[in-house]
């Protein structure tokens, strides 16, 4: 019996770990990546590190509890109950002389800025997932696929979640991106899913990249954690702070709140736009994902003109109902004064001159 026992175990972990080999998964780092790694001073006791403790539950959660409610206590309203209708523009088409953000749904999102074309961690494929049939988006919000996006100057990736970092999508766009900035031990991923490790720029926080033609960003801390398998932080999460000719422009990331928000405004705020998460918070993981009116507060702490929430509207990876963040976050910005876009999914927004946009998740319930 213990004989038939440990074999049905090790056969159980050599099924396990052959499907973990599949592509989507990616790859851990190793060689100069991994020295590189080991050597950065946010890399302690085998993982990257946030700047404050983050333990990964908060007010009495626990992995158990988390999961009973996430599988039998979530909202019924965790997802519209019609197909939300998004709009589809080509991007290919548009005049390169206009300043323009398209949010894809989720944290997706293409920008135009100056002539150059960027992409932030598109996920395209229809899931949230290293398996396609879970973690599927909202009926209506795959309108764009990689074929409809232009040749990418920079291809931004903030971090290696599967509702971040999408192995369809990413693979699809290998030929159309010149490069990509990302944090440390990401490229592992990306060379794996074919991409020529020449145009992959990992950067630990607080460095800088020179871009070209007046475009720089700089790598900067966020609250978060990492991880495609069983071993979590072995590449590093970070936010970006994008210098342009004509804007300062922050992007976010996924992150609970801390004092880097501040700290990073202090360094390089104002900020003409912050583009911000705000969805799929629970007050069990509150360490790593701002509950909205701490969305509010992010944006303040970094000096932004214009808050640009997203991390909401296509999948449903919290217990909250689709659209309460939203509704959340805009209460919290009249409260406070904070202007705010909040565009529906394909919807270009001219970065030139914000015009007010609609409150078009009131159409559905």
């Amino acid at each position: 019996m213990i004989i038939t026992i440990a074999s049905i175990i090790v056969a159980f972990i050599i099924v396990v770990w052959a499907y973990m080999q599949q592509p989507q998964f990616g790859r851990r780092p190793a060689g100069d990546r991994l020295a590189q790694i080991t050597g950065s001073p946010n890399y302690k006791d085998g993982a990257f590190q946030n700047q404050s403790h983050t333990p990964s539950f908060t007010n009495g959660g626990t992995f158990l509890k988390v999961s009973r409610k996430f599988f039998f206590e979530k909202s019924k309203r965790s997802a519209p109950t019609t197909a939300l209708q998004a709009t589809k523009v080509d991007l290919k088409q548009l005049d390169p002389r206009e300043d323009v953000i398209v949010w894809f749904g989720h944290s997706s999102y293409y920008m135009q800025v100056g002539g150059k074309r960027m992409l932030v961690d598109p996920v395209l494929s229809g899931s949230a997932s290293p398996v396609s049939f879970t973690t599927r988006s909202f009926a209506g919000t795959d309108i764009y696929t990689a074929d409809d996006m232009p040749e990418i100057d920079v291809l931004f990736i903030t971090h290696d979640h599967y509702d971040h970092l999408d192995h369809k999508t990413v693979a699809a766009l290998n030929n159309k991106v010149k490069a990509v900035v990302t944090g440390l031990g990401v490229g592992a991923h990306l060379e794996r899913w074919g991409y020529d490790p020449r145009k992959i720029i990992e950067r630990d926080w607080h460095q800088e990249v020179d871009l070209g033609d007046g475009f720089r960003v700089f790598t900067a801390p966020a609250r978060h954690f990492s991880g495609r398998g069983f071993k979590r932080n072995v590449t590093l999460w970070s936010s970006f702070v994008l210098y342009t000719p004509q804007h300062k422009i922050y992007i976010g990331g996924d992150s609970g709140y801390d004092t880097h928000f501040a700290e990073i405004g202090k360094m390089h705020g104002p900020f003409d736009l912050a583009i911000l998460e705000n969805g799929q918070y629970n007050d069990y993981w509150q360490n790593i994902h701002m509950m909205p009116e701490e969305t509010v507060q992010a944006a303040i702490d970094l000096g932004a003109r214009t808050l640009f929430p997203v991390h909401w509207s296509k999948f449903a990876l919290s217990l909250h109902d689709w659209d309460e963040s939203i509704k959340r976050v805009v209460a919290e910005a009249d409260r406070k004064g904070m202007p705010l876009i909040h565009p529906s999914i394909g919807e270009p927004v001219n970065l030139q001159r914000y015009a007010a946009t609609k409150k078009w998740w009131e159409n559905y319930v």
